[in-house]
């Protein structure tokens, strides 16, 4: 341990004794929530830029006006404290000013994933209660493929706004929110008032182990506190900042971290609809980016992207995000040139949350909650127990099953559904009566020097029936779902491979036909699997099995599926691919799976 090591670490002390004040839980009855820090922002910072966003730009103050605005006319048709209200856009200013609409009013923002179309869609705004839909021009044919299926009255509930980059109309069965907004107060209302900690602000939603998006349900005190610990001490920024922010807006990573840092620092964010490598750096020494949000696969996609000698001259000084591998860390650095990494790791639903906050290079950091990481069988998909039926705490250095206690201060805020919230809780775990919040995850402590005596973990793996794919959650109970509903399809076991240069896992099924068939019709499969799931869910290989192989209690055993993945050499099964830029399955080749073993595949 060197010197220098140890003075770096206790140069942070005071910025930790700080932050400590600063996040120190409070009552939830306690008048607060993320729109008030907008209204404070367009106070203070009236006119410096709050978002920049496809060669426009809105202050605070206008950014507080169009809310209001926005807010007022929802009121007059009836929402209120509590309401669902779902929305369905793409980034940009829009989306921004809703969001804080609806907090203004107490109300529920239910962020629907903008690439869901059909059985997902309907249920996800089916499944919150929500009241109206607020949609983007952008995704008008999504929402009009699927209202015959919701409970919501045309030319009423739904709310219909403009976007400068889609020439789509506002249909008849939609109600102009831009329009109808613009005769109403820009001033500051009276409702925001009485919004409490307490209050859920949003429904973020995961995929789950059960099926269909689960919605995570997000406090106003969670989100504050959230964005207080990125501003002060994630990412350090101030009103004289920008935020480059290119993740999804519907996702906590995007909105939580990166917004919320905007909104409790007064820094600007510069919003961008989708990711583009190419544009990455120009916008960012245009735009004076000085911190980035990031996940892994960004990173990766940058780093795997031809370099240029003077990559690292630009102004991002701090990045703050999840996924960052330890195979593209030190080499992102480097090439960008950044100073802080400050990697976390947290479910939007969960109770446990880790922070690199003493910038250690390949860790997630230290949390302050109670959690434990337990034994965990990857192969069966179970926690190991011992002969009292409880949890076995892992030798460190072993990876374990992540678990975080559930107390008055670490609560888990479940989902709407409960039985789905239940799912998630490990009672008993070590005592009688305790409760423990199931992360699904991997993890273990890692050495990385002096750390203040908080041990250092890293992320290893997701476990069960949930595996990350293209940044999104995707479940394996819902790909099979509707494969299974296939003509052909006897049953299918969903599962996650990895493919070589590509972050997180890609889908893969293995299918038994129905006793009937002879001869499966890859066609008509292909054409159904991306008819019914969106893109980042769609297996990227199919394996056809004589039979699926069970535990004694019909469990679906997926452990040696996992190892043996596409492996031509290891499988005799026939297995269809759907290449990059596809939508048509074609037999796996060994050309094509020697492509994808050197890292060549394209995903």
């Amino acid at each position: 341990m060197g010197i220098l090591d140890v003075a770096s670490v206790l140069a942070e002390v005071p910025m930790l004794l700080k932050l400590k004040r600063g996040i120190k839980p409070r009552p939830r009855d306690t008048l607060d929530c993320f729109a008030r820090r907008v209204e404070t922002n367009a106070t203070r910072f009236s006119n410096r830029a709050a978002i920049a966003f496809e060669g426009n730009e809105v202050t605070w103050h206008e950014l507080n006006s169009m809310a209001n605005r926005f807010a007022g006319y929802l009121a007059d048709q009836g929402v209120t404290k509590g309401d669902t209200v779902s929305v369905l856009m793409e980034n940009r200013i829009e989306f921004l000013a809703t969001v804080i609409a609806l907090n203004k009013l107490g109300a529920i923002g239910g962020l629907i994933n903008s690439n869901l179309t059909g059985k997902p869609l309907t249920h996800c705004i089916t499944v919150t209660e929500s009241k109206k839909c607020i949609f983007g021009a952008e995704l008008t044919q999504n929402l009009a493929d699927a209202k015959a299926d919701l409970p919501l009255a045309e030319g009423q509930d739904y709310l219909y706004l403009s976007d400068a980059a889609s020439d789509t109309p506002c249909p008849n069965w939609a109600t102009d929110l831009g329009t109808q907004s613009r005769s109403f107060d820009s001033g500051n209302l009276e409702q925001t008032d009485s919004v409490t900690l307490g209050d859920n602000a949003l429904y973020i939603f995961t995929s789950g182990t059960t099926g269909l998006p689960k919605a995570a349900v997000l406090s106003n005190a969670r989100f504050l506190t959230t964005a207080t610990l990125v501003h002060q001490a994630g990412l350090r920024c101030t009103e004289q900042d920008c935020i480059y922010i290119c993740l999804p807006l519907y996702h906590g990573t995007g909105l939580i971290i990166g917004v919320g840092a905007a909104l409790s620092s007064g820094a600007k964010m510069f919003v961008r609809r989708k990711f583009s490598a190419s544009n990455f750096l120009p916008e960012v020494r245009e735009q004076g980016a000085t911190c980035l949000i990031y996940i892994g696969e960004l990173c990766r996609y940058l780093t795997n992207s031809t370099a240029g000698a003077d990559d690292h001259v630009n102004p991002l000084k701090a990045m703050m995000g999840n996924g960052l591998r330890p195979d593209v860390w030190m080499d992102f650095k480097s090439r960008y040139g950044i100073k802080r990494v400050t990697e976390f790791y947290g479910a939007s639903e969960g109770n446990a949350s880790f922070l690199n906050l003493l910038n250690k290079d390949q860790t997630i950091g230290m949390t302050s909650n109670s959690v434990a990481l337990v034994k965990y069988d990857v192969d069966a998909d179970e926690i190991v127990k011992d002969a009292q039926g409880h949890c076995i705490a892992v030798e460190p250095g072993e990876p374990g099953l992540l678990l975080g206690e559930i107390t008055e201060n670490s609560a888990f805020e479940g989902y709407t559904d409960p039985e789905a919230t239940e799912k998630k809780v490990i009672r008993n775990a070590f005592t009688q009566g305790d409760a423990w919040f199931n992360s699904g995850d991997l993890l273990k402590v890692i050495d990385v020097g002096y750390t203040l005596g908080y041990p250092h973990y890293q992320f290893v793996d997701r476990v069960g029936d949930t595996f990350r794919w293209k940044s999104e959650n995707v479940s394996t109970n819902e790909v099979g779902e509707i494969i299974n509903a296939h003509a052909q399809v006897k049953f299918c076991n969903v599962y996650g491979v990895e493919i070589p240069g590509a972050d997180g896992k890609a889908g893969m099924a293995a299918i038994t036909l129905a006793e009937d068939v002879e001869q499966l019709d890859i066609s008509s499969l292909g054409a159904h699997i991306t008819a019914e799931l969106p893109a980042y869910a769609r297996p990227v290989f199919l394996r056809i099995q004589p039979d699926i192989d069970v535990t004694g209690t019909f469990k679906m055993v997926k452990g040696e599926l996992r190892k043996e993945a596409y492996d031509l050499n290891r499988v005799s099964d026939v297995i269809y691919v759907m290449k990059p830029g596809s939508t048509d399955y074609e037999v796996l080749t060994t050309e094509f799976a020697n492509q994808l073993a050197s890292g060549q595949g394209g995903y």
